[in-house]
């Protein structure tokens, strides 16, 4: 398993950033798949996403300072993916921070470390995004 971190400052309170924060403006921000259907299960949402010939659900706990997913089952492109948003007041804004840790569970050297490069540039943009919507 590999991991990787990025971190940005945003413009926005944490309050601000609680009220627009959601699993579907997560995934929307990554760029990489397209929220098919959003239901709730005990104290998580399950996000079923889609593309690129891939469906599979995603898991989001809400937590006080951002939120907890991990990939479910072994339909996505991960055989195991888990990825924490935390943000915390800063200056006149926040620092949000986003990290990931990735499998592919191949039998060949560094995959772990091109999948987390992969995922790198999914929270790249995903911040880039956030920053976007909220200036």
């Amino acid at each position: 398993m590999a991991e990787v971190e990025r971190s940005r400052f945003v413009r926005a309170t944490p309050a601000r950033l609680a009220r627009q924060l959601s699993p579907e403006t997560l995934v929307a921000a990554e760029g990489s798949f397209d929220v098919r259907t959003v239901r709730e299960a005990d104290d998580a949402t399950v996000v079923t996403v889609g593309g690129g010939g891939l469906s599979f659900d995603l898991r989001f706990e809400p937590r006080a300072d951002g939120y907890y997913y991990t990939q479910v089952g072994e339909a996505g492109p991960f055989e195991s993916m888990e990825t924490w948003v935390q943000y915390a007041r800063e200056d006149e804004g926040s620092r949000v921070t986003m990290r990931s840790a990735v499998s592919l569970a191949l039998p060949l050297p560094f995959v772990d470390r091109v999948a987390a490069w992969k995922r790198g540039g999914e929270l790249d943009r995903a911040l880039d995004a956030l920053a976007g919507s909220l200036d």
